[in-house]
């Protein structure tokens, strides 16, 4: 996926905060809405909630709680290496995004008969739709420039610091890295997680820059980094 660059303080308040909140917050709802039935079709999640999966099945947690706690454990590095990638974005993706994941899917669970999602032509039918509103979420959640999640905020550390590989390829390899852990751990790896690891970063980059045109807040100053 594709961030924009830190806006070079931590908690910035840039122009048009309001509008860039509402849609920062709208966006985590929706990358959750989609996220929970990703997780219900089981043909693969992203890579950093594929990995949460995975240690879930080592504690008794929920998925909110575990993905809360491997966030923590990330975002330590990003206080320690570049603040300027903090801001109100990083806070509601990181506390809030597994936990409306979990209140999504027990809503499903009051709206749809038990088994529904084990279905294959209900399965496949929603796995397009599902991914279409996870990436429309978190295109929503990135333009809005009020930083980024700990794990998406790693690779551009990560790249500040290895001069010798371009961004693209720090955070694909990030990316594979989380999807081959959860993959042992136990995690839901399919189509959706290859796809995201491999191909979806110019699709939601694209997606940015037509919301940022549509919202007003689109940036004069460099563009998206990819």
């Amino acid at each position: 996926m594709s961030f924009k660059k830190g806006t070079g303080k931590c908690f910035a308040r840039p122009p048009k905060f309001c509008n860039r909140m509402i849609m920062m917050l709208c966006g985590i709802l929706m990358m959750g809405a989609g996220l929970s039935i990703l997780r219900e079709i089981n043909l693969g999640t992203d890579p950093c909630s594929c990995f949460t999966q995975g240690v879930t099945k080592f504690v008794p947690l929920s998925f909110g709680t575990c993905q809360l706690l491997c966030h923590l454990v990330t975002f330590v590095f990003v206080i320690r290496y570049d603040l300027s990638m903090i801001g109100f974005g990083t806070i509601a993706n990181m506390c809030f995004l597994g936990y409306i994941s979990d209140f999504f899917r027990w809503i499903w669970t009051l709206l749809f008969p038990a088994g529904i999602f084990e279905e294959t032509l209900v399965r496949f039918g929603l796995l397009l739709p599902a991914l279409a509103v996870f990436l429309l979420g978190a295109a929503a959640y990135m333009c809005t420039e009020l930083g980024s999640s700990p794990y998406d905020a790693l690779p551009f550390i990560i790249s500040n610091h290895v001069k010798k590989l371009p961004f693209k390829a720090i955070r694909m390899i990030w990316d594979i890295s989380f999807m081959t852990a959860g993959f042992i751990l136990g995690g839901d790896v399919g189509l959706v997680t290859v796809l995201v690891a491999f191909f979806l970063g110019p699709i939601i980059s694209w997606m940015q820059k037509k919301m940022e045109v549509l919202i007003g807040i689109n940036d004069t100053t460099g563009g998206v980094l990819q």
